[in-house]
Order: structure tokens, then C-alpha cells, then sequence
């Protein structure tokens, strides 16, 4: 087995455990709404509804990202999870507004909660549950960096939060008799969800809009250049997207006009070795130059100018 199929099994197995987890959780919270007639616990059902049809998403997003090069999508199709993370976004958002519409049926008809203390305690398992798969999921989809299972996991962990205040306020009410909390509750729920929503979406975009990735990658990319790049002048016009799991780079690598094919080939070699043992999966597109296209900028090799200088004094 390949390590590209093994990568794309074990992406395939967390999603699918995702799906389970989400459709345990959603039992769960219906039934603690069916136990308490609560507002703010019919709220974080619907919220889990999402997540049931976002893991199912992500596990379609992920097997379509997985498919490989073919004359249609010669770069591939990884930017399918980036598409899954938008509509999981979308659906956030429009429960939020499910949610506030649920809050303002409540005050305006707010009733007497049936069993406070059952949903409590049911909706306190699902969100145990939630909380360590979660944070489960947000390390394996850096790891992997995976675009749907990150999103995945920033969304059940803004549900974690949910779930904790959600318990917190409705353990007041059966002891202070307040039921006016429950609406407020499923206020604050709402807006928690479509601040999640609105972040996922950003992050989302970004992807799609193939914007550079932070300034420790990029540095972390040109010292590996920097170190392979023994016998070369220097590189420039370097340039990096990340497509999910995939990185992309490219740079003009400009080399002594006396060096042989063989020689450059090497260094090339020594290049994106480098690359992909830091970096992981990586397509790498490098342009050779002769030394009269260096530009003096990017990375400049000062002992590779040295070697070509002394070449030049010995011709």
C-alpha cells in the first residue's frame, strides 16, 4: 500500500468515526429537548442536525480531495474540502438564525421546562462525548492538515463551549425559577454559532483564494532551500500555496552557466527531498537559470557566487 493510499484511508476512517460521533450526539440532545421541552436545548439540537450533515459532507469532500490528477483537474482535487468547509459554513450560519428564531418564539411564549435535570444530564453526556472528539479531531486534521476535518473540529468544539454554558444556565432554573433564562440562553447560542460560522467561513475563502501560508512556513521554506541548495547562485520569484494536504511551490533556482545537467539535476534532487521531508506531500516546480537572470533577491547564496567567481579566475 502506498503512503498516498494509507494517507487517504486513515482521512476516510476519522471521518467516518466523525459521522458516528455526531449521530451519538444528536441522539442525545433530542432526547434530553424531548425530556425538557427547553428552548435552549432544542437549540443545540438543531445545531448538532449540522453536525451531522457537515461530517456526512466532510466525508464526501475528503474522498473527492483524495482522487488523483486527471485531464479535467491536472492539479487534482484537493480543493474539494476547502468547498465542504464553505457549505458547512453556510449551514452554520443559517442555524444560527434557526436558533435566534427558536429564542424569540420562547419570549414570546416562554414555558415551564417538564424534566430539567434529565436533559441536563443527557445533554451533559453529549457534550463529554463532543469534547473529547473534538479536540481529537482539531490534532488529526492539523496533522493532516486537512482543510474538512480542522473545520470539522472547530465545529464541534464551538458546541463543547455551547453545551457547557447551555448546562451551567439551565441548572439555574429549576433551583431560581427563572424561566426567562431559557430564551436568553438560546440568544447567546445563537451568536456563539454564527460567530463560528463566520470564522470557519473566512478561514474557508482563504483556502480557496490560495493566500500564502504564515510567515513560519514561508522561513522554514527558505532555509531547506537555502541549505540544498549547495552549487546554486541563488532562488527567486519563490511562491507557495497549500492546498489541503498539498503544497505547492515554485522558484526560478539560478546556477553557474558552466554547470552540467547532471550537476543541477542533483541539486534539484537535494531541493525537494528536503521540502518533502519537512513539508510532507508537495508538488514542486523548479526553473532553472544561467547566472546572468540572478536578480540579486529572494535567497542569495553568497559561497555559490564565490564558486562561480573562482571558476571564472581559473578559466
Amino acid at each position: 500500500m502506498s503512503d498516498g493510499q494509507s494517507f487517504s484511508q486513515r482521512k476516510n476512517f476519522v471521518a467516518w468515526i466523525g459521522l458516528g460521533v455526531s449521530i451519538v450526539a444528536l441522539a442525545l440532545k433530542y432526547a434530553a429537548w424531548a425530556a425538557s421541552g427547553s428552548v435552549a436545548l432544542k437549540s443545540d439540537a438543531l445545531e448538532t442536525i449540522i453536525n451531522v450533515v457537515a461530517a456526512a459532507g466532510g466525508l464526501w469532500a475528503i474522498r473527492l480531495a483524495e482522487r488523483p490528477a486527471d485531464d479535467n483537474h491536472t492539479y487534482g482535487h484537493y480543493k474539494a474540502e476547502y468547498l465542504s468547509a464553505i457549505i458547512e459554513s453556510a449551514m452554520v450560519l443559517v442555524t444560527a438564525l434557526m436558533i435566534a428564531k427558536a429564542a424569540y418564539d420562547g419570549f414570546l411564549h416562554p414555558q415551564e421546562l417538564h424534566s430539567p435535570w434529565i436533559g441536563i444530564l443527557l445533554n451533559s453526556a453529549a457534550t463529554v462525548i463532543n469534547l473529547v472528539w473534538g479536540l481529537t479531531l482539531m490534532r488529526i486534521g492539523r496533522s493532516m492538515r486537512s482543510p474538512a476535518l480542522e473545520a470539522g473540529g472547530h465545529h464541534v468544539l464551538s458546541d463543547v463551549w455551547t453545551g457547557f454554558g447551555l448546562v451551567a444556565g439551565l441548572m439555574l432554573i429549576p433551583v431560581t425559577g427563572w424561566h426567562w433564562l431559557d430564551p436568553v440562553i438560546a440568544a447567546l447560542i445563537a451568536l456563539n454559532v454564527l460567530r463560528v460560522g463566520w470564522e470557519m467561513l473566512k478561514q474557508s475563502v482563504s483556502g480557496l483564494m490560495d493566500e500564502a501560508p504564515d510567515l513560519d512556513t514561508l522561513s522554514k521554506l527558505n532555509e531547506i532551500i537555502a541549505q540544498k541548495a549547495i552549487g546554486a547562485i541563488e532562488a527567486h520569484d519563490i511562491r507557495i500555496r497549500e492546498v489541503g494536504a498539498m503544497t505547492f511551490i515554485e522558484f526560478h533556482l539560478v546556477v553557474p552557466g558552466t554547470m552540467t545537467v547532471s550537476v543541477v539535476h542533483d541539486i534539484c534532487d537535494r531541493i525537494e527531498a528536503g521540502l518533502r521531508a519537512e513539508l510532507g506531500r508537495c508538488v514542486i516546480n523548479i526553473h532553472v537559470e544561467p547566472e546572468h537572470k540572478a536578480k540579486n533577491s529572494g535567497i542569495v547564496l553568497a559561497h555559490a557566487t564565490r564558486t562561480v567567481e573562482n571558476a571564472d579566475m581559473t578559466a
